[in-house]
Order: C-alpha cells, then structure tokens, then sequence
C-alpha cells in the first residue's frame, strides 16, 4: 500500500508537472492599461480609470453607486461613518471573520457585538443576532464568508423590525447572488475588498456600494479628505446638515483614494470574473458531490436562495472520528502534502483571534472604563466559532476550482487516500 506524501509517499498531484492554476490572472491587456495610466499623468484619485471602474462595478452589482477606495478594511470603517455610527452605538457582527470587520468597529468608537454562526454555513446566526440587540444597536454586518451566503432574508426582517442599517461585508462575495440580487446590494451599504487572495484583485483595494445618494455623498467626501464631492450623481444635502461642518463644505476625515493604476487592473479583472465564477462554481458544484460519498468529510450547506456562488476559497467541514481520530492539524498537513497547495483553517474566532486584540491599545480604545470592559472579546461566547475553528475547517485557495475536472477528483481521492492511511499518522 502506497504510503502517504508527507511520509515519503508519493503525492497524489504532481504539482511539477501538472501545477494549480496561477493566482493572480492577468494578461497583455493589464499591462496595456497601466502604460496608458502611466502616459496620462492621471496616477492618483478620480481619474478616468477609476471612474470608469466605479460605473462598471455599480453596473455589475446591481447598485446606483460605487465608491472605490484604499482597501476593503477602510470601506466597512467609510460605510460605519457614512451612517454616523459612533460612541454609545452597538454593531452586531459575527465571531468568525476577518478581524477588519470588528476593528473597524472600534475605529469609529463603537462597540462591537459578536454573535455565534451557523455551523453549517458558518455564516452570521439570525437567532444569535435577534437575542444580542438592545436599545443601542445601531446595525448589523452580516459576512458571506468563504463560499456561503448570510440569510439576508432573516437579516432584512431583523433590521426592519428594529430599524437597524445592514453593512453587508462581501469581501469574499463578488459576484455570488441572492434571490436574483447580487451581494453588496441588498443591505444599505455593501463593502467590497481586492486584496490579492480575493477574487477580483488589485492587490490592494476596495469599493462601496449603495443606492442611497446621500449615503454615496458621505462615502465619497470621507475617502476623498473631507471635500464635499463635484459629482452630480448625488443628491447634495443641505449645508449645514449631516455631516459636513458648519460652512457646509468639508468633513474631517483623511485620505482613503485609489489609485488609477488599480482601477485600470480591476477593470480588466472585472472582465473575467463572471467565466472564473461561472467555472469556479461548476467545480464547486462537483468536488462537493464527490465530498458527500467520502466519509467523514461534508460540504458546506448551499441554501437554495443562493442563485449564483461566488467562491472565496473552498472549504468543507472535516470529523477526526471518521478518521480514527485523527487531529485536524495533521489530516490538514496530510493533505497539503498530497495536493502541493496550502490547506488551511477557518479564520480564528475573533474571541481569540491574535489580531483583534483592542485591550493593546489602550491610549486609543480606553474612552471609559465601562468602554473598556465593553470591546473585550474575551466576554462573548462562540462556542460554533471555536468548534469550526478547531475541529472542522478545512480552507483551501479558490485558485484550485479554476482546475479541471479531473483537479476536483484528484482532490477528492487525496482525501480519501489520508483517510485509509489515517492509522499510520
């Protein structure tokens, strides 16, 4: 019997002769267009690359407004203030996520409110938000994480009923559909990143949505310095109201601007990104057929209002018992070794998580003591989130659905062939 990879065997994939797909895709054409960017002189904010970039997302979203900017960090913060959420409000959001989605939180002295998840969509848990609003709840962030989508339905009906606002974090979500309506859409703002491992990618950046004109007016100023926007697409508030300062004119705020070169790489990205969504979920489609006849392995749950997938790596839930035991480190290690790409956990539970540590910053966070007390993660418990965390995620690269069929199989009997050899580890 041949022995496993990661003790000498030999791999089930050869990345040598027969690699993953290259992540990040690109071709003559972004090169074109930064040398165009270069010529035009136009390198910073508001250039016709941007603009062009900010008309087609809005398009491709489903949304009036687009509003690009640094990174999709910096947009939740923008959607947070655009909505004057601050000191003595709440922000419901979900244990397992990126830290971003809680810190900025934080950044606008509000309070973050972390709730459990579904354990099979490891998604935000509509119960767990229900039972954590009080009367200083001001929104909720609901994350379509990995390749799963938040109930948007039991979400909308929640912030109706409490008159709340819905940030949705759809950093991991470009393109994947609700009902027919497409992710950054549905809630009052939608927040978008392109970091590299997304799947629609600049290296860096990110971009608002919404179909509020006065919400799209406060983003563009608070990303642009302060300075009320010249465009005419939006409906200017009265001077004086809102935001602005008593001339009317400026908002304090800094300067979160993309730049042209980006755009120029995101529109060409935008282009291929319904094909690589359309192959991606096909994929996704059949390695999660093939996980359902493997034991002690399972796809995460696809609700039947998801009408289209968009996939930010692809994970599935992993039983140690199955495996005689096995610990989930060592079967992700196995697998890796058998497949020549990282296999990885979820994020860590924000209780826990390394990077969301608010209490490191007390010359910043410390407004009060009671504030203080109050963004502890420490005091939230997320008994799914650190079930997930540890004992079930297995994360693999999105890169891996833009594969062959014969990719998914081969993924599939490295699964199976860790779990006939599980005894040897």
């Amino acid at each position: 019997m041949e022995n496993l990879a990661i003790t000498g065997g030999k791999p089930i994939k050869d990345i040598h002769t027969n690699p993953w797909p290259a992540w990040p895709v690109w071709d003559k054409n972004e090169e074109k267009a930064l040398i165009e960017v270069l010529n035009s002189g136009i390198w910073s904010y508001n250039g016709p690359k941007e603009t062009m970039f900010n008309k087609l997302f809005a398009e491709f979203v489903g949304t009036k407004y687009a509003i690009s900017s640094v990174n999709g960090t910096v947009t939740l913060q923008l959607a947070l203030e655009a909505l004057e959420i601050g000191i003595g409000d709440e922000v419901i959001l979900p244990g397992l996520t990126w830290q971003a989605t809680a810190a900025t939180v934080l950044d606008v002295n509000a309070t973050p409110v972390l709730v459990d998840v579904c354990e099979d969509t490891w998604c935000i848990d509509p119960d767990a938000v229900e039972k954590a609003i009080t009367p200083k709840t001001k929104a909720i962030v609901p994350v379509h994480l990995y390749g799963s989508f938040a109930d948007m339905d039991a979400i909308l009906a929640i912030a109706k009923r409490h008159n709340l606002y819905i940030i949705e974090d759809c950093a991991h979500k470009h393109g994947g559909e609700w009902n027919g309506q497409k992710a950054g859409s549905i809630g009052d703002v939608g927040s978008f990143s392109f970091q590299l491992s997304k799947h629609l990618t600049a290296g860096e950046g990110g971009t608002l949505t919404t179909n509020d004109p006065a919400i799209a007016e406060r983003i563009d100023a608070l990303r642009n310095c302060g300075r009320r926007p010249e465009s005419s697409d939006y409906v200017t508030v009265d001077k004086g109201a809102g935001i602005y300062g008593d001339d009317g004119n400026f908002v304090q705020s800094g300067n979160y601007r993309m730049t042209d070169f980006q755009a120029a790489i995101l529109i060409e990205g935008l282009k291929r990104l319904p094909e690589q969504n359309r192959k991606r979920d096909e994929n996704g489609i059949y390695l999660n057929s093939l996980l359902l006849e493997l034991p002690g392995v399972m796809p995460l749950r696809r609700d039947r209002r998801e009408t289209r997938e968009a996939y930010f790596n692809f994970a599935f839930r992993y039983n140690a018992q199955e495996f005689g035991g096995l610990p989930i480190e060592k079967f992700r290690a196995a697998l890796t070794a058998e497949l020549g790409i990282e296999v990885d956990s979820s994020y860590e539970p924000l209780n826990e998580c390394s990077l969301y540590v608010p209490w490191t910053k007390p010359a910043r966070h410390k407004l009060s003591e009671q504030y203080w007390q109050d963004i502890n993660p420490a005091r939230f418990a997320l008994p799914v989130c650190r079930k997930i965390h540890h004992e079930e995620s297995i994360c693999m690269h999105h890169k891996v659905l833009l594969g062959e069929k014969e990719d998914m199989e081969l993924i599939a009997a490295a699964i199976k062939k860790v779990h006939d050899h599980a005894h040897t580890l």
